[in-house]
């Protein structure tokens, strides 16, 4: 039988550069960081239990304790690293008149390949890809609608290429 491998390269992927969220998302993950610390004793406890029953080669119980305990460090570190990455996403009145980090923009769907959308107005906040949720209006300003709506301004038409065909959106409003 042979012991599967751990490829280093999917589990070491790190990103280094800045994390932007707004205020609320910067909030939640110090909560999680806060929530992870406080149940760690018991996790410790948990282990420090299940390693006194002995033998702790053939213990199931032993060996869940002891990965729910590496996970949580795990995550705690991951957390740490990204908190001070953080780069907060200013919200408020847009005063350069241009889509940017935080703007919330106001889409009109144009007429392209005859969509049954076209016409309907949509509203996103650009934010960083953690914090997207586009069923409440938050994409990111990576994914291709709000990289091709950076730097246009009210009045401006911008497509983008999709798996359903092109797609065209007018900027209406920018807040």
């Amino acid at each position: 039988m042979q012991i599967p491998r751990r490829r280093s390269d999917e589990f070491n992927v790190r990103d280094d550069g800045p994390l932007y969220l707004t205020e609320e998302g910067s909030k939640r993950l110090k909560e999680k960081l806060a929530h992870l610390k406080s149940a760690l004793p018991n996790f410790i406890a948990e282990a420090q239990r299940t390693a006194a029953y002995g033998d702790r080669s053939d213990s199931a119980e032993y060996k869940d304790a002891k990965s729910t305990l590496r996970r949580t460090h795990r995550q705690i570190l991951n957390i740490q690293d990204q908190i001070k990455r953080v780069v907060i996403i200013k919200t408020g009145p847009n005063t350069s008149g241009k889509v940017q980090l935080g703007s919330t923009v106001l889409l009109e769907i144009m007429d392209s390949a005859r969509s049954p959308q076209a016409g309907e107005q949509k509203t996103f906040q650009i934010v960083g890809p953690q914090e997207t949720n586009p069923d409440k209006g938050r994409i990111s300003y990576q994914s291709p609608l709000g990289a091709a709506l950076m730097s246009h301004g009210e009045g401006d038409s911008v497509t983008i290429e999709t798996g359903s065909g092109r797609k065209e959106y007018r900027i209406l409003e920018i807040k």
